[in-house]
């Protein structure tokens, strides 16, 4: 059968999506207010380690409006678990008991210790500044480097130590690698916390079926299959009782990445009312409840020649937990251990990364969740050893990248890249950006002292896309598969539905799931329709993160509209007293290869195999096809990212001048759509790059506690981003795409804070860490200078 070219694939179609989203006509789950609602509210801990002395809550249940006041003892019985991990990485971890709501200790401020419901939103509210503890502080454990020190404050007094885990990665023989050097460059490099701050907070509506026993949650969340996995698992409700719905979701970037308390909270209260039950988190609550970003101390050095060859690599990093493990804290840094060799060809690698408990907020992933820590400190480092070699920092680069390759290739950390052509990404991204006329530039302003000095910054990433192969899960204690579910199906009218696992919050997948099928039926992307987001429509889904989604989801579509196609000419053929070998198929026309016959069409066939009058023997009626993929391999998206930055020396203020980033993420379905989810990549990595810090003062309380202290960029504060694409297909998928969602925000950081130090290194100044903001930038210049801070 003659395969139809692509006539959507390909182009930027506008999306689906926007026309509701941009009138106001989308459906978040803070919208959703059933009848008899009882909103919930929780007391959180304003301390960061304390044993709970007694609650009182008699106050509080006096408040108008007031139903319940419950503590973490009242509710001991509605729960069989705690709020688990789902990625122990060692046989020894240690993982402490982690409850919805505290019982005897409070561990982070933030941490919950008593709820109230109330019928409205204003009572609950105004309740909880009733509820009086009784809180016996017990000391905090703050910096992850003191933590490991003997007698440090434990945060655990059960565990007995800090430490949670230690995984180590080894290839090659390092040692005789670091002998060898002709130079050895270490660097520290800090990644500090960081808060998501999607425009929608997190909220949580479930509803209690009076007739068939259910529960029907709406929350705002990446992963609906997970909540219904896991909450039904430790509130001891049958899955089949228990659907989840994610409406339109306001961004998640990680931090929606969960099985949350509140989640667990709301479906026990539920239960234990019989009324629908509400949540919503205030801001500050989103920097104190929900899950934190990086959070590291990377130690790394690199062995070398003279001339640039790098021989070996070691990494040693600390990752800090936070009070509890959420659903993947402990795994976040560990998914780094496979690409901080980076885009780099040498012979031996080693990696330690330690787990430490803090009386923090729990961390967990964050876009690009350890790639794009892994990309910062082997970039850093790549700019340390030029300065090392007195050489440029990308002729460094470009002798060490390994050579194209269109089949998996063996790198450094053990895994299998996919495919890659390095050299041509960052030469193109060179060429874009005036790499050699910016140097030239650079020393003009270096010979005439100019007070606003130039950098250039750049950032060659790749990361482990397409979380998905359910076997290398496995292998690193991942509970969970990674396959992706998808469903097709012709309606007897000739539309076609298109049911997903995967669940978007902003990636458009309605729209660039519609141009796939589209080009595999021969329909009219306006006639695909796309269902996602609900467990009661979509049973079966690993839902959406890790840059997977196109390669796994997408991919699961492919094959199911494939399978549909194959039984469609099947069909056909019949219809037209044919053999299957004589069809040609174009434009969703079925005809006998050479002739001038009609023809018949898919929606045609899609009728016939509705009305099930004239099939083939033994044929089953309709046309629709399920696919479960379950890939052979990550996939491996790469680009380089070139940052220019101008660096006022008096003042330490840092603006970017110009951004280049040429990115490879195998074939586009939507460029439009990949633009867009490199801008916000892009505009999250430039932030923790020049601007944002979750920080806390030496006892553990949050001094970024709103978006009044904690600072995100503005539009004001990004400059236009110059985008061009190479195009290396993934062989891992028969599609050949990679994923591009989170690539903006690996590539970025690097490449900014490079570009600063670069502007500012023939001063003294060769070590900024995140965030480089004015003041640090001048305290690091006045430093250099010998001059007091």
């Amino acid at each position: 059968m003659t395969q139809t070219a692509p006539r959507y694939v390909g182009q930027s179609l506008p999306r689906k999506e926007d026309a509701a989203l941009l009138t106001g006509n989308g459906t978040w789950t803070d919208d959703i207010t059933p009848a008899a609602t009882l909103h919930m509210a929780l007391v959180r801990s304003p301390v960061p380690h304390a044993r709970i002395g007694g609650i009182d809550t008699t106050a509080a249940r006096a408040v108008p409006g007031v139903v319940d006041v419950l503590t973490g003892e009242d509710l001991a019985g509605e729960f069989v678990a705690g709020i688990p991990c789902g990625w122990p990485v060692t046989e020894d971890i240690r993982v402490p008991e982690h409850r919805a709501i505290a019982v005897g200790e409070v561990n982070h401020v933030g941490d919950g210790v008593a709820v109230v419901l109330a019928t409205s939103a204003t009572a609950a509210r105004d309740a909880l500044d009733l509820v009086e503890v009784d809180y016996e502080p017990l000391p905090a454990v703050v910096d992850i480097e003191a933590a490991m020190e003997p007698g440090s404050p434990l945060v655990h007094e059960e565990l007995g130590t800090n430490h949670c885990y230690t995984w180590p990665l080894a290839t090659g023989d390092v040692d005789a690698a670091f002998a060898a050097a002709e130079v050895v460059v270490e660097g520290r490099y800090l990644q500090q916390r960081v808060i998501a701050s999607p425009m929608e907070p997190r909220a949580v509506v479930v509803t209690p079926d009076p007739v068939g026993g259910g529960f029907t949650m709406y929350t705002a969340t990446q992963v609906p299959h997970f909540v219904r996995d896991i909450l039904a698992a430790i509130c001891s409700v049958p899955d089949t009782k228990l659907r989840v719905v994610a409406p339109d979701v306001g961004g998640g970037f990680g931090a929606k990445l969960n099985v949350y308390a509140e989640e667990a909270l709301a479906l026990v209260l539920a239960r234990r009312t019989r009324r629908p039950v509400k949540w919503t988190e205030s801001r500050s609550e989103h920097h104190l409840a929900t899950t934190h970003g990086r959070g590291q101390v990377q130690h790394m050095a690199v062995a070398a020649t003279r001339d640039g060859r790098i021989l070996g690599m070691k990494v040693n990093l600390l990752a800090d937990m936070g009070a509890y493990l959420q659903l993947l804290t402990p795994g976040i840094a560990v998914f780094g251990a496979f690409t901080y060799c980076g885009l780099y060809d040498f012979g031996a690698y080693s990696f330690e990364c330690k787990g430490v408990f803090t009386n923090l907020t729990p961390t967990d992933a964050y876009r690009g969740a350890g790639r794009s820590e892994a990309a910062y400190a082997h970039e850093r480092i790549m700019d340390d050893l030029a300065r090392e070699l007195g050489m440029d920092p990308a002729e460094v680069r470009l002798r060490n990248l390994h050579p194209p390759f269109d089949e998996p290739r063996a790198v450094p950390s053990g895994v299998l890249y996919d495919s890659g052509d390095y050299e041509r990404c960052m030469r193109k991204a060179m060429d874009l950006v005036g790499y050699d006329e910016l140097r030239a530039e650079q020393a003009r302003r270096r010979e005439s002292g100019d007070p606003v000095q130039i950098g250039i910054g750049i950032g060659n990433f790749t990361e482990s896309g397409g979380l998905s192969p359910s076997k290398v899960a496995a292998g690193v204690r991942l509970q969970s598969g990674g396959w992706e579910a998808a469903t097709v199906r012709m309606t007897t009218s000739g539309k076609v539905e298109v049911v997903t696992g995967t669940s978007p919050h902003g990636q458009g997948h309605e729209t660039a799931w519609s141009q796939i099928v589209a080009d595999r039926l021969g329909v009219d992307p306006a006639d695909v329709e796309v269902l996602h987001g609900d467990t009661m429509i979509a049973p079966f889904g690993r839902d959406t993160y890790g840059s997977r989604s196109l390669a796994v989801g997408g991919t699961a579509v492919h094959l199911a509209a494939g399978k549909v196609r194959e039984k469609a000419m099947t069909i056909a053929a019949h219809l037209l007293e044919a053999d299957e070998s004589d069809l040609e198929f174009e434009g969703g026309r079925f005809a006998v290869a050479g002739t001038s016959g009609p023809g018949v069409t898919i929606q045609e066939v899609a009728g016939a195999a509705s009305l099930a009058a004239n099939l083939p023997d033994g044929m089953e009626p309709n046309l629709t096809a399920d696919h479960h993929f379950d890939p052979p391999n990550f996939t491996w998206p790469f680009g380089t990212h070139i940052c220019v930055t101008h660096v006022d020396t008096d003042t330490g203020f840092v603006r970017i001048h110009r951004y280049v980033a040429v990115d490879d993420c195998g074939h586009l379905v939507n460029p439009q759509i990949v633009e867009g989810q490199l801008h916000g990549g892009i505009a999250q990595g430039i932030g923790q790059a020049l601007f944002e810090h979750a920080t806390f003062d030496a006892d553990g309380n949050p001094t970024t506690g709103t978006l009044a202290d904690y600072t995100i960029p503005s539009a004001t504060d990004l400059p236009m981003f110059e985008l061009d694409q190479t195009i290396t297909p993934s062989p891992t998928n028969p599609m050949g795409v990679k994923g591009i969602g989170e690539s903006g925000a690996i590539g970025s950081s690097p490449a900014v804070v490079n570009s600063v130090i670069d502007a500012v290194a023939h001063l003294g100044v060769t070590h900024v860490d995140m965030p480089a903001t004015p003041q640090a930038v001048w305290r690091a210049l006045r430093a250099a200078r010998g001059q007091n801070r």
